[in-house]
């Protein structure tokens, strides 16, 4: 009597045809043995090889052609978060051709929304996975292509489940076991291949998050050498500005210091708005912006009582204050227009404060909403201590720079209170030194000039004092004692006209002068000594008679130092060239006077400090004092003009050309003719 096994419309099997069956079976299951190993090969290919970016996009692509289904997703969570995932799609050919493909590879939210991310909570498998087909198709309706069948399975890795995996048909489909098994055999890789995944998230969230930690860590060191830097105050507020809205992506920095005008500032009464003005002292916006140039025209102060947002500073002390124009700003809340709140409405504004003192504000603006992260709030935090500590430094050394001694001995216990400051401390240290060395040059070089006169005028005294002096020598000493005596009186003459020059800024006394004919005559005074040296002069004047309105004391003790210059470091049997030129340039009427000689380089460190007192050029042994030309910078300074020198080797020789530049406005403002106007 046959048994009935197995059954089918119009057949039944007995056992022996089961037993034939069973090698048919044998090699199915063999067949379907070697596919899965196939397939693990191929996915463990990918996860070694791949990119940790594309590594789910390529399984997704290998799954859809293996199973020949319409789509394929595979979705990740992790345990901390098992109702919330990402996920990643891939759809065949047929389907990424129609109207419609974007809308089905963009399907994450609801893969990644619906129960199949809330069963990775559980431990299901292929078989318990109907209710993941039932809800995808009924979300799905609003698809422009339904879902119409679903093969899903959860991924474990460590004994969690870290994933789904989902074959996806338009298509209205029976899955059979051999799919389910195929399914199921690959579910071990996909979790390594997920967990892999997860990783390289987790490790670039890491790296970013190091790398903005890094970010501020740099800018902290920047602020700190910033402040400790010879930069101008100004200077520095622009760079902080600058730096820090950089560094935290903002759209725009403002940096706002307030100057109180109410004397009782500090004893008012809390949360009482005093009497300030605030101004702008650096400004930051990304390149692309373009209405900067528009806002350079705007006032560049406003009074504290005219902004709404700055006073709350003072109302809510000790927050950084927040605003969003979208929702918060009404017709009775008062900005000033250098916030330009329509185009960055989103606003934080954090106070530099100091012992209970705002010294003003930091101001971060942006176009779109943001959300401020503590750490961020933090490192502002930092920047405004940090700064205000700056300010109230640059302040505090400003008046210690009155008095040298008083500097000195201030900076010295600021290095034993104050480690911060030890580099701009060791600054000033050599600064002073510098001075130092100025003053004892300045002694050597000066008493030579002052005992050498006293030294003949006490001879002369003593030879005047002999009895039975002739006439002819007691008349000889006493023109050695008008003599020396003379260049005491100048000596100090010199050096009472550098400090009044520098000390008291009086308007030159003007006079009309021919300028060809003053400068013939000066030249004819020291032909004589120039002579001596077998110096000839070379002048050049303009063919027409050149007025000049000048203070005519001036002039001439410019140009007679000048020559005298040339007549001390010129090279011997050279010649000298004066040339006086008449130029307008852009509405500037000017007369140009350039004296040039033949003598020893003049180096560009040399230059550099060629104008100040009491230096000379090295190994430059003619007597003097250094006063010359720094007297001649300070007489052309008076007289509103400017004065240049420059060095040109000559080819071929050991030598250089020496050129004095001299400009002179041709007429002043205050009597500058009318028809040159």
């Amino acid at each position: 009597m046959k048994k009935r096994l197995l059954s089918s419309p119009g057949y039944v099997y007995d056992n022996n045809d089961v037993e034939q069956l069973q090698p048919y079976r044998a090699k199915l299951m063999h067949q379907q043995e070697n596919t899965a190993q196939v397939l693990v090969q191929k996915i463990n290919y990918i996860i070694a090889n791949s990119e940790a970016t594309l590594i789910l996009q390529e399984i997704a692509h290998l799954l859809g052609d293996v199973f020949k289904v319409d789509c394929c997703c595979l979705m990740s969570v992790t345990r901390d978060t098992p109702n919330k995932g990402s996920a990643v799609n891939w759809c065949s050919e047929q389907y990424l051709g129609s109207p419609h493909s974007q809308e089905i590879l963009s399907m994450d939210q609801l893969l990644v929304s619906s129960p199949v991310v809330q069963c990775v909570a559980e431990p299901l498998t292929v078989e318990d996975i109907s209710l993941v087909q039932q809800t995808l198709l009924f979300s799905s309706q609003s698809l422009p292509i339904p879902i119409k069948s679903v093969l899903a399975i959860p991924t474990r890795f460590s004994g969690h489940n870290n994933g789904v995996i989902c074959l996806i048909k338009f298509q209205t489909y029976q899955w059979d076991e051999s799919e389910k098994k195929l399914l199921q055999s690959i579910a071990s890789s996909c979790a390594i291949a997920l967990a892999q995944v997860a990783q390289a998230q987790i490790l670039n969230t890491q790296k970013q998050y190091l790398h903005k930690s890094s970010q501020h860590q740099i800018l902290i060191k920047q602020l700190t050498i910033l402040s400790l830097s010879n930069l101008e105050l100004n200077q520095m507020l622009q760079l902080v500005i600058s730096s820090t809205a950089e560094s935290l992506e903002v759209d725009r920095g403002l940096l706002i210091l307030l100057k109180y005008t109410d004397p009782m500032f500090r004893n008012r009464p809390k949360k009482q708005i005093p009497k300030a003005k605030a101004t702008l002292m650096g400004e930051w916006t990304k390149a692309q912006n373009t209405n900067h140039t528009e806002r350079e025209n705007l006032e560049q102060s406003f009074s504290l009582s005219e902004c709404d947002l700055c006073q709350r500073v003072f109302t809510e002390s000790g927050k950084p204050i927040m605003i969003d124009n979208s929702n918060e700003q009404n017709d009775n809340f008062q900005l000033n227009p250098l916030f330009a709140i329509e185009q960055f409405p989103a606003t934080m504004l954090m106070p530099l404060e100091n012992q209970g003192k705002v010294l003003g504000f930091v101001v971060l603006q942006q176009e779109i909403t943001r959300n401020w992260q503590p750490a961020e709030l933090n490192l502002v935090e930092m920047v405004c201590a940090q700064l205000s500590n700056a300010i109230i430094q640059s302040q505090t050394l400003r008046q210690v720079q009155n008095l040298v001694d008083e500097r000195t001995e201030q900076l010295k216990r600021s290095l034993e209170v104050q480690a911060k400051l030890y580099e701009k401390t060791k600054q000033y240290v050599e600064q002073l030194q510098q001075i130092n060395e100025l003053k004892d040059e300045f002694v050597s070089n000066i008493s030579d000039r002052l005992r050498y006169p006293l030294t003949n005028m006490r001879m002369s005294i003593r030879n005047l004092r002999l009895p039975g002096i002739t006439p002819e020598r007691q008349t000889r000493y006493l023109d050695i004692l008008e003599s020396e005596c003379t260049k005491e009186i100048s000596l100090i003459n010199d050096l009472l006209t550098l400090q009044k020059l520098e000390t008291h800024q009086e308007a030159p006394q003007l006079e009309t002068i021919d300028l060809n004919n003053r400068i013939k005559d000066l030249v004819a005074a020291v032909e004589r000594p120039l002579a001596e040296r077998g110096l000839s002069v070379n002048i050049d004047l303009p063919k027409k008679p050149l007025k000049l309105q000048t203070e005519i004391e001036s002039f001439d003790r410019i140009l007679q130092e000048l020559l005298t210059n040339v007549n001390k470091y010129s090279e011997r049997d050279s010649i000298v060239n004066l040339q006086a030129t008449h130029r307008v340039e852009q509405e500037l009427d000017q007369v140009i006077i350039k004296v040039s000689n033949i003598g020893s380089d003049i180096s560009q460190e040399e230059a550099a400090y060629i104008f100040d007192k009491f230096r000379r050029g090295k190994g430059r042994w003619t007597p003097g004092t250094g006063l010359g030309l720094a007297l001649v910078k300070s007489l052309v300074q008076h007289l509103h003009g400017e004065i240049a020198i420059e060095s040109t080797p000559i080819a071929n020789s050991q030598l250089s050309e020496i050129c004095f530049t001299l400009t002179l406005p041709q007429f002043s403002a205050a009597t500058k003719p009318n028809s040159q106007k």
